[in-house]
């Protein structure tokens, strides 16, 4: 197989299952891993009910550590790393892997998503209208591999969505992630990412949904206020520090749509 998504659990999310019964329901077929550095009942009897290898992080744990862990145990040449609350089209991979085969210097390729909320699906609001502006100039295909376009959907915020990102491994370093911030960790990347030579590919198709719930990590971290010291240093490396600190402001107001 050409693509991998691998699964990283946490806890004992009542999601997990919904995010297995997706990847498992894609049209074009998949290798499937899992792993976690909370290992319990929960996460290794759905690993055994769907014949899913499941990998635990006996090193540090954590956001960053678990993505790049679940990263370094795939073989494939593409990667999908998928959080266990959210959903996927089935024809998500389909349609990935399409657009990739199409652009063998592409490093990432990325869906539209929409939202899950109250087990509603979301495909429009205000947050996401915000994204689908800052990532318009993407659209153009001929855009995708500049580098300072790549950048430019970046220093405003942050629009792309990471669950729905696909990885081409051969091209990307072995990990992605660093273990800087605790919801930044994403953003951080891509702008890293925006300074290497190869194209951003954007497929403005819903073809993933996100979960909003008050359990979410996202949710926590909007909760006690410590995101806003990180979206100004995410900001600082696009504007100077008057720009960077008003941006900070309104990307706060707006971060609020984030909880239920």
């Amino acid at each position: 197989m050409e693509h991998s998504f691998v699964i990283c659990a946490y806890k004992e999310s009542p999601y997990l299952e919904d995010c297995i019964r997706s990847l498992k329901g894609q049209i074009v077929p998949s290798e499937i891993l899992m792993v976690t550095s909370t290992p319990n009942d929960h996460i290794s009897s759905l690993a055994e009910k769907y014949h899913i290898p499941l990998y635990v992080n006996e090193g540090e744990s954590g956001i960053t550590q678990d993505w790049n862990f679940g990263y370094s145990k795939t073989t494939t040449k593409y990667v999908t790393i998928a959080h266990q609350d959210d959903v996927y089209a089935a024809a998500y991979t389909q349609n990935v892997l399409k657009e990739l085969k199409k652009k063998s210097e592409a490093l990432i390729a990325f869906t539209d998503y929409g939202e899950l909320r109250s087990e509603q699906e979301v495909r429009s609001n205000t947050n996401l209208k915000i994204k689908r502006i800052l990532l318009a100039p993407l659209r153009l295909k001929a855009l995708q591999k500049v580098n300072a376009v790549k950048r430019s959907v970046l220093s405003l915020g942050n629009p792309i969505c990471c669950p729905a990102v696909t990885f081409h491994k051969e091209l990307l370093p072995e990990q992605v992630f660093a273990n800087h911030f605790r919801s930044n960790e994403d953003w951080e990347a891509w702008e890293k990412l925006a300074g290497r030579e190869g194209a951003f590919v954007y497929i403005p198709t819903i073809l993933m949904y996100h979960r909003i719930h008050e359990g979410s990590e996202t949710s926590a971290i909007i909760g006690d206020n410590s995101r806003s010291a990180e979206d100004y240093e995410m900001f600082a490396k696009f504007w100077p520090e008057p720009v960077a600190r008003f941006l900070t402001k309104a990307y706060s107001a707006s971060e609020k749509s984030n909880k239920l």
